[in-house]
């Protein structure tokens, strides 16, 4: 019997074993399967676009951002043959440029102006779209120091090696580490502090999309928490133009125009995207906002094809299958696709035929597949095509319009379009209708051979009724009345320009509450030096604090000056005689957070006394007083720890907590969730420890404790 019973608690044991394996293996092939989330995204290109909003403006407009080659670059267009201001060698003297490439805040980053100018202009561009799109998520750069964020960069070039060792051999030293392409990822990774993978990749015009793709793959992975994707290019020499049109691949006009019957040539250009991307169930956890999903994502290589440089079919078919299975979805259920789109007479013919072969089969009458491309718009900018691509779509998801493009005369006669159900996007549309999640597909081709798909979907919505995440208090619940504006820069003129830039910012965006505009300006902005603070009650006072900062004079609701921001912060906790009658009373009235706080301390002191602590601070008639030592010393304590409970709402931390009896040292520890260390006898006290322990605590030196979070 004894055997019988051995054995059945064996399967018993062995059953319970396998499924914790059963329920491990399916978390773990969920998280492989998990969507990514896009929470941010910044960029710089052509025509003046230094934001997403930026490039919204020039597709909805349907502008073409080519231009005239740069003046200030020192260029000698006389090489070549092969260029020429009458376009006579086929070449074209046009392209699209970023404006003011050599601008550099060295002294952001904590760089010399010396190591700076040996810097490729690639990393420094780099530097700055990547702090963009930190703070643009929600995020306060500095507080990634020691994240495992990763780092994914795309690259087809390093041409300033070849600048600065021709004519600056004093600057030689720097070379290392400020012209090799590694360093592209490299000094993100160093600069922010962030201990995830970092990875430059270079596979010609589609290693942005290549890029999206192995982060999308690390996080799945868990080798990063958050991770950064994108690309960058910018030309220092012409050499891109000369080679090019040597082989007779350059649209003499500079345009690229993308599957149409007059394409004649690509459109080189410059530019940088930069995407932050985390798992779907972390962006919801932390309260990012989902710009979009990645669905699914593939890359593959034309291999022994019809040509190393020459696009391959069956390769961009197979790319595609590869990404909508690793969707779960079917061709049908994308509305439409970013296509790369070079406007090569040799190249888009090969695409749409595999686009016709793929997307365009199987679909519901009427809805064929949109097709379009932004290097109409922008040219081919790169390394940088294909998170232009992606930010176009993501865009275009939001605002529910998909983008024209441009240059088109007819439907290239080199594709049979009658193959299937796919439209070219000569108007702009709105996305269709369908009933579900809007989704589109992005492609990036490189030269090199290795060919890239991404499909991306709208982002989900918050489900009617879920909670709000604890991290990210609404501010708009945090206090109203007063609303103070936190202006910082590294030096005075920096502050003077971000106030600047405030006031743009206010202006322009009516339907964004200021007192959330305040909150995050404190929790998702790096705090510098140089400070202002700007006070007021509605929108016409903020706008005039924020304009005399900028133009650095003194007004009315404005305090200015120097912080060390070396030093840490601490919350002074006054003892007895720093009350006043009515302390508090406003603020029940007009803060969320501290009223709650003063309600949970109100109910645990309820059972010890025969008073009410609303009541008094109220000021009610028949309250007792603050004159009774009995009253005010609980009445003070409340009040401490709503006040901390408002400050922490707002993202102010201490280092140290400073009071001047235990029972001020007991209300930090109430207030902040803190634990004393140094074997203090008051040890994290909670809410409901707060009566028991109130008439019991003694008098003590002032004092100044090291605190550690609790978790």
């Amino acid at each position: 019997m004894s055997e019988d019973l051995k054995l059945v608690d064996y399967l018993k044991s062995v059953a319970t074993d396998l499924h914790e394996t059963r329920r491990r293996l399916e978390e773990a092939e969920s998280g492989k399967r998990e969507p990514i989330a896009i929470v941010s995204m910044s960029c710089r290109f052509p025509g003046g676009v230094a934001s997403p909003e930026d490039l919204w403006r020039l597709l909805a407009e349907g502008e073409d951002a080519i231009s005239p080659f740069p003046a200030d670059r020192g260029w000698d267009l006389g090489m070549s043959s092969g260029l020429g201001s009458d376009g006579g060698g086929g070449g074209a003297v046009q392209g699209g440029f970023l404006a003011d490439v050599a601008g550099f805040d060295a002294g952001f980053f904590g760089i010399s102006p010396r190591e700076a100018l040996a810097m490729d202009p690639q990393q420094r561009l780099l530097l700055e779209t990547t702090w963009e799109a930190i703070e643009r998520a929600g995020i306060d750069p500095v507080s990634l120091k020691g994240s495992s964020t990763g780092v994914f960069v795309g690259t087809n070039g390093q041409d300033y090696m070849n600048l600065i060792m021709s004519t600056r051999v004093d600057l030689q030293g720097h070379g290392v580490t400020g012209l090799g392409a590694s360093v592209l990822s490299g000094r993100l990774s160093y600069t922010l502090g962030l201990e995830g993978p970092a990875v430059t990749v270079d596979t010609a015009c589609s290693s942005s999309l290549v890029t999206l793709h192995l982060a999308a793959q690390a996080l799945r992975q868990g080798e990063c928490s958050l991770a950064l994707a994108g690309g960058i290019t910018v030309m220092t020499s012409p050499m891109v133009f000369i080679g090019f049109s040597a082989q007779g691949g350059m649209a003499p006009d500079g345009r690229c125009k993308a599957f149409s019957d007059a394409a004649d040539g690509t459109s080189w250009s410059e530019g940088v995207g930069m995407l932050v991307l985390e798992r779907l169930s972390d962006a919801r956890r932390n309260g990012h906002q989902v710009l979009a999903v990645v669905r699914g994502s593939a890359v593959n290589q034309d291999g022994a094809s019809n040509g190393l440089t020459a696009p391959n079919g069956p390769s961009q078919r197979r790319v595609i299958r590869q990404a909508l299975a690793g969707a779960g979805l079917s061709s049908s259920e994308v509305d439409a696709v970013e296509a790369h789109g070079t406007g090569t007479v040799l190249g888009d013919p090969i695409e749409a035929q595999a686009l016709l072969a793929t997307y365009g089969q199987d679909r519901d009458e009427g809805r064929p597949l949109l097709l379009g491309g932004i290097k109409s718009n922008l040219g081919h900018t790169q390394a940088a095509a294909g998170v232009a691509g992606v930010i176009k779509m993501v865009l275009a998801m939001r605002h529910g319009v998909l983008p024209k493009t441009l240059h088109v005369d007819a439907p290239s006669s080199h594709v049979d379009w009658s193959a299937g159900a796919v439209e070219l996007l000569t108007e702009s549309a709105e996305w269709p209708k369908t009933g579900r999640p809007r989704r589109a597909g992005v492609s990036s081709f490189g030269v090199s051979g290795t060919n890239a798909h991404v499909i991306l979907e709208q982002g989900p919505e918050t489900p009617e009724g879920e909670d709000a995440p604890q991290e990210r208090v609404p501010a708009a619940d945090v206090v109203s009345g007063v609303i103070p504006l936190l202006v910082s820069g590294r030096t005075g003129e920096a502050l003077r320009a971000q106030a600047e830039r405030l006031v743009s910012h206010v202006e322009g965006h009516h339907e964004v509450a200021l007192v959330d505009t305040a909150f995050s300006l404190v929790v998702s902005r790096s705090v510098f030096e140089h400070r202002a603070v700007v006070v007021g009650e509605d929108r016409k006072g903020l706008l005039a604090g924020l304009a005399a900062v900028a133009s650095g004079e003194p007004t009315a609701g404005v305090i200015q000056g120097v912080a060390d921001v070396v030093g840490k912060s601490v919350w002074v906790f006054p003892g007895q005689g720093a009350q006043w009658a009515g302390m508090g009373a406003r603020l029940l009235e007009e803060s969320a957070v501290f009223a709650g706080r003063m309600a949970e301390c109100a109910a645990e002191l309820e059972p010890f006394v025969d008073w009410s602590l609303l009541d008094v601070v109220r000021q009610v008639e028949g309250a007792p007083s603050l004159d009774r030592v009995d009253v005010v010393q609980p009445t003070s304590f409340a009040v401490m720890v709503s006040l901390a409970a408002v400050w922490e709402s707002l993202g102010v931390r201490p280092d140290a907590v400073v009071g001047h009896s235990q029972g001020e040292i007991a209300a930090a520890v109430v207030a902040g969730g803190l634990s004393l260390q140094d074997g203090a006898r008051v040890v994290a006290l909670r809410s409901r420890l707060i009566g028991e322990r109130l008439a019991g605590l003694g008098a003590m030196a002032s004092v100044a404790l090291p605190v550690e979070r609790v978790a």
